[in-house]
């Protein structure tokens, strides 16, 4: 890394699957050897926003419960725990001022920011920041994820950030991430397959009128994406709500994580240490308030 910009980060995926396996979805399987541009999911609309920056991005740990990507609770419990290890490795290396863990499920999120802040490192992530942009955007915002029990784990990070309040719905699209079992070759792997041979994709049009649905039903003025793999579909269901006529703002998380995560250096400011308290800080509340 050169020492030409002040802005140093990590980016790191939540896993990385074998290379050339049944299972691998797109940006989580291109070999480690690749350059970092093409391992970048959705480089197209994310590098822009990396100009600035000098960068480095990790290829994620081998998932040890196996070879398909997480969705269940279980199985984001077992990649915070190996991504965790990297970020502490991360900070503890004194060569980064923030880490950006990328995937819509952000695993181990809070528990890297309590490493982080102790080691003076900003983390942002991609959930929390879409989340906390969409509501200085508007009064409100929905998301759009893929389908089953990712949509279920998405609503209790919609918890843990406490913003239950100002998050209208979780729509899908109707398809889900492969994994043992499914045996339907209509994938969402496939249908972005599609999109990059130029061919008609059925899941823009499903993003998009899932998108209008929450405006015009469920009240969202911005519009949010769930798991990363939606987050290709971020221009798509942009450009087809402004040609329905909506003016809604359209997020995804890599570019909210990235730019939140300068602000936050630029501001030189990080996580509280009342919040992510120390086990043994200089001074404790007598009260934590609930």
């Amino acid at each position: 890394m050169s020492a030409s910009s002040k802005f140093k980060f990590l980016l790191i995926p939540p896993f990385h699957l074998p290379d050339g396996d049944a299972y691998t979805v797109p940006g989580h399987s291109v070999p480690a050897s690749a350059p970092k541009e093409e391992r970048l999911l959705n480089s197209s609309f994310v590098l822009p926003h990396l100009e600035d920056v000098d960068w480095d991005l990790h290829t994620g740990a081998p998932p040890s419960y196996g070879n398909w990507s997480v969705e269940s609770r279980e199985e984001f419990a077992y990649a915070a725990t190996e991504r965790i290890r990297l970020v502490r490795e991360a900070c503890e290396s004194g060569k980064y001022n923030a880490v950006i863990l990328l995937g819509g499920g952000e695993p181990g999120f809070l528990e890297s920011r309590e490493i982080g802040r102790k080691h003076g490192v900003v983390v942002t992530a991609n959930a929390f920041s879409q989340m906390y942009l969409a509501i200085m955007l508007g009064d409100s915002f929905s998301i759009v994820d893929i389908e089953g029990v990712h949509n279920v784990y998405y609503r209790d990070l919609i918890r843990v950030h406490q913003l239950q309040d100002r998050c209208r719905s979780i729509r899908n699209i109707g398809y889900a991430l492969p994994r043992p079992g499914d045996d339907d070759p209509d994938t969402l792997t496939e249908q972005v397959n599609k999109l990059e041979r130029g061919e008609y994709s059925a899941v823009v049009d499903r993003a998009v009128d899932q998108a209008e649905a929450a405006i015009l039903e469920d009240g969202a003025e911005v519009i949010t994406l769930g798991c990363s793999m939606t987050f290709f579909l971020q221009p798509h269901i942009q450009n087809g709500l402004r040609a329905r006529g909506w003016d809604v703002p359209v997020l995804e998380g890599y570019t909210a994580a990235i730019e939140l995560a300068k602000l936050m250096v630029s501001l030189n400011v990080n996580a509280s240490g009342i919040t992510y308290m120390d086990v043994r800080p200089q001074r404790i509340p007598g009260k934590i308030m609930v």
